[in-house]
């Protein structure tokens, strides 16, 4: 009986691995998102190295349903196109869910870990 539920655990834990691989690889899909601006208020200083590097910014984020939050997160970005602070962003969040965005400029792209 033992060792049938360590069997089911460990084909849980198999399942659940594959489905978050599964949906790292294709991106989270937002159901009705609504577009906003995320006004960039801090941001973390550019690196000295070449190509995309970890960004974290700061903002107040402004849509249709979002009267002005303050988020932040983690993103992986081009050294060269780096943000500055008073950059306006668009970036798109499900409905009444500011602090799940994801910015809309095909220039960068969620980071690892994010």
């Amino acid at each position: 009986m033992v060792q049938f539920g360590m069997l089911v655990i460990m084909v849980g834990a198999l399942v659940a691995m594959v489905m978050l691989y599964l949906r790292g690889r294709s991106g989270v899909r937002l159901a009705n998102p609504e577009t906003g601006t995320l006004y960039v208020t801090g941001v973390s200083p550019r690196p000295d190295a070449m190509g995309e590097q970890y960004v974290t910014i700061t903002g107040n984020l402004t849509g249709p349903s979002v009267p002005g939050t303050v988020v932040y997160g983690r993103l992986v970005w081009d050294v060269h196109n780096w943000p500055a602070i008073g950059d306006l962003i668009p970036v798109v969040y499900p409905s009444g869910r500011p602090e799940r965005w994801q910015v809309s400029n095909p220039g960068a792209r969620p980071g690892l870990g994010s």
